[in-house]
């Protein structure tokens, strides 16, 4: 909002390790809790709904996430209304989140097995409702159980941003690869690769030593 209400910059202009971060952010904040609905929706007892989230989750995760987006740069806008044709990092933005949501869905539902069911079991005893059971006991137990594989799936989408240079998106790599190609700068590549990469293992390291701190906060691991 900051950056394109008021008469700001277009989506379409946006780019740099500025249009990384976004996709990061996008990702991780529409993507935590799409997963979390998805998983919740896959273990549910209603068959409708756990088809249909099942079907998203397989869908999602039975391509790359390099297919999906040449997919909605080229192909969806062809499905689309006449007059109706989103920019093409919006639409990479959607596609980002959904491919994240149906990853954490899978971590989640893993940390949802691991329960013991006699928890929910007691909660019901104690005439606790579903859903209360399910937000105040199981759900905030299974995502602490599963806190490192989240991260590492947040990792990896931080990681996975530098794919959207492919589709042409002048992200941070590929601001790198635009300078090394001016001719006052061939044959320094190492300089601006080398910084990429310290970059991006710079903010890699910090979320995985965040997630060491949310462990050891949690007692996760521990007895």
């Amino acid at each position: 909002v900051m950056i394109a209400a008021f008469g700001g910059v277009k989506p379409s202009l946006w780019g740099g390790l500025l249009l990384n971060i976004l996709l990061a952010i996008i990702g991780i904040g529409v993507g935590l809790p799409l997963g979390i609905l998805l998983a919740l929706g896959r273990a549910s007892s209603l068959p409708v709904l756990k088809n249909v989230c099942t079907a998203i989750i397989e869908i999602t995760r039975g391509g790359p996430l390099i297919a999906w987006l040449f997919i909605s740069r080229f192909v969806f806008p062809e499905f689309l209304p006449e007059g109706f044709n989103p920019d093409p990092i919006v639409s990479a933005m959607i596609i980002v989140s959904l491919f994240t949501g149906a990853y954490i869905a899978e971590i989640v539902r893993g940390g949802l097995q691991s329960l013991d069911p006699g928890q929910a079991e007691a909660s019901h005893a104690l005439g606790i409702n579903t859903f209360n059971t399910t937000i105040f006991i199981i759900l905030p137990q299974a995502i602490k159980a599963v806190i490192p594989a989240l991260i590492s799936q947040m990792i990896s989408l931080w990681k996975d941003t530098t794919l959207f240079s492919v589709l042409s998106f002048t992200d941070a790599l590929g601001g790198a690869q635009a300078a090394i190609a001016q001719p006052a700068f061939i044959g320094r590549q190492q300089e601006a690769l080398l910084f990429i990469a310290l970059l991006f293992w710079a903010v890699a390291f910090g979320m995985s030593r965040l997630s060491q701190r949310f462990e050891k906060v949690l007692g996760i691991g521990e007895r």
